[in-house]
């Protein structure tokens, strides 16, 4: 063979190989962007949601439970409402549903230009992947028809913008209380405010107040609402104030076929604020989950109270352990131990900065890909190495054959 057929060969063969592992490193970058494709938030797992008699059941028929953390007033702690902190919660808390706070009194907070911070807030879970109870926030209002006429057109604006969304669910009233009676107050308002949300959107779950702080589930069950579906009830309780008496009510209220939806609790008193309470908490989420009943915790904020879910941080996402307060703490554990929700987790980018700076944890969080605690999901990760090394071995061995055939091929014709 003389020199120039040998230096041609060499470099046919050289060529032959790169493009061997072009094609695998292509099949690799291939695999990659499917498992980007094929990431499952709660929303894509369980789509649309729907009732069947007491229990919320999911897009496969499934029972399902909602599990998630209520925002404080997003008057006052807007800067919670952030994708880095849905992302965030919904990967190392494992919540699966946010429930965003409007407060419904102008002397709370109220006008119309947190519309837009509510819209902003639902992008982010839908986004995330997340549930999202968009909450008419009644407290010192106390009557619902107080500000009745607002309730309709907010109600109907985010029905517009939402009508085909399979993540939102609607509170039209948080806790009427005062000289408020369901039969006189809440139910026509409910009525009222039902009619206008169905005429725009047919299927997404409502959830309507209770008396007394959203606890008379049992005097709702009496006479509930009829002629609409997807319709649940809010019952409210805080550990440290609220005990057997009223999971003895909720109990009958169930048994008389009411679904029920915990859209808020505490493990403190019923203030918001005072003595915690954990062993009762630990009773009540058990008894939630025993009747396959979804809760929200209040309150995302780092507001000096005990029922807020932070400490005493700056921070408006990524936060260790040691900056939640005793709450948060208590809760970040609980739902931590429910299954994993999110199957592949999504890569964090920090988009958004904390108030407070913490370079060296920011840079090691960004470029990490958070661990999945799905055991399958690892082995077919793990299996698909292993595939990937094969594949790659037998293309080398491929290109060294040909190689071989193309020198034998040489030297005959020599």
């Amino acid at each position: 063979m003389t020199k120039n057929n040998k230096k041609i060969l060499s470099i046919f063969l050289i060529i032959l190989l790169i493009l061997c592992c072009l094609v695998n490193f292509g099949n690799v970058a291939n695999a990659n962007t499917q498992d980007s494709k094929n990431i499952s938030t709660p929303v894509q797992k369980h789509g649309r949601l729907k009732l069947s008699g007491t229990n919320i059941i999911d897009k496969n028929g499934d029972k399902f439970q909602l599990r998630g953390i209520s925002t404080h007033g997003i008057a006052w702690f807007p800067q919670y409402i952030n994708q880095e902190a849905f992302n965030y919660m919904r990967d190392e808390w494992k919540i699966n549903a946010v429930r965003l706070a409007m407060y419904s009194d102008p002397s709370a907070g109220y006008d119309k230009s947190i519309h837009e911070k509510v819209k902003q807030g639902v992008k982010f879970a839908k986004d995330a992947g997340l549930y999202v109870i968009i909450d008419w926030h009644i407290l010192s209002d106390g009557n619902p028809n107080i500000y009745k006429d607002s309730a309709i057109e907010f109600f109907r604006e985010m029905a517009n913008s939402y009508k085909n969304d399979e993540n939102i669910i609607y509170e039209i009233c948080n806790e009427p209380n005062g000289d408020v009676q369901w039969e006189r107050d809440i139910k026509p308002y409910a009525l009222e405010v039902i009619k206008e949300i169905r005429n725009i959107d047919k299927n997404a779950i409502i959830v309507v107040g209770t008396p007394t702080w959203s606890q008379d589930v049992d005097i709702v069950a009496q006479n509930p609402i009829q002629g609409y579906e997807n319709i649940m009830y809010s019952l409210h309780f805080y550990a440290a104030t609220h005990k057997d008496y009223l999971r003895q009510k909720a109990q009958k209220a169930l048994n008389s076929g009411l679904p029920i939806f915990v859209t808020e609790y505490g493990i403190c008193d019923a203030s918001g604020n005072g003595n915690i309470d954990e062993q009762e908490a630990n009773v009540w989420i058990q008894f939630l989950d025993d009747n396959n009943i979804s809760w929200m915790c209040w309150n995302l904020s780092n507001k000096n109270e005990s029922s807020a879910i932070l400490g005493n941080t700056g921070k408006i996402t990524d936060w260790t352990e040691e900056e939640l307060s005793q709450c948060g703490k208590w809760l970040t554990s609980k739902l931590k131990s429910y299954p994993e929700e999110v199957v592949v987790k999504i890569k964090k980018e920090n988009n958004i900065e904390n108030n407070v700076e913490n370079t060296t944890e920011k840079e090691e969080k960004s470029n990490e890909i958070i661990e999945n605690n799905n055991v399958d999901l690892n082995n077919e990760e793990h299996n698909s190495n292993i595939i990937i090394v094969i594949s790659i071995t037998i293309s080398f061995i491929f290109g060294l054959i040909i190689g071989s055939v193309l020198t034998i091929i040489v030297k005959s014709k020599k």
